[in-house]
């Protein structure tokens, strides 16, 4: 159940190429080895409508969220929102160049006995496993 959503300002349309970026966050998530790779799902969402700061209209944001079951201990869950920090802070480094872009991330776990989950995809993967 690792869900990471990203929601960005649409004045970064042609300026960050989303796609790749979920590329290299589903990376990051496999490479900490805490999550089932038939669970993983990242996704990036445009903010048409937003206002920041003083309303420049060269004010950007990207917010992340991670959702994830509950189980792991605090430093995994540290380590994994460290590496993946680290890995879109440096595919957005060159936003980093202006004092106009907020990055953020937050982890939340999610309450087992209220979320509820079917998923066709897990067989698959646990098949090529055994």
């Amino acid at each position: 159940m690792p869900h990471f959503n990203m929601e960005y300002s649409s004045n970064l349309d042609g300026r960050v190429d989303f796609d790749a970026l979920c590329g290299r966050v589903l990376d990051a998530l496999v490479e900490t080895g805490l999550f089932e790779i038939g669970a993983l799902r990242v996704r990036a969402f445009r903010a048409e409508a937003y206002a920041i700061a003083d309303r420049l209209p060269e004010n950007a944001f990207v917010d992340m969220s991670l959702r994830i079951g509950a189980g792991r201990s605090a430093e995994d869950k540290k380590r994994a929102g460290e590496r993946i920090f680290a890995v879109v802070t440096e595919e957005l480094s060159e936003l980093f160049s202006t004092p106009h872009f907020a990055l953020s991330l937050e982890i939340r776990e999610i309450d087992a006995e209220l979320s509820w989950k079917k998923n066709a995809i897990h067989p698959r993967f646990r098949q090529k496993a055994g």
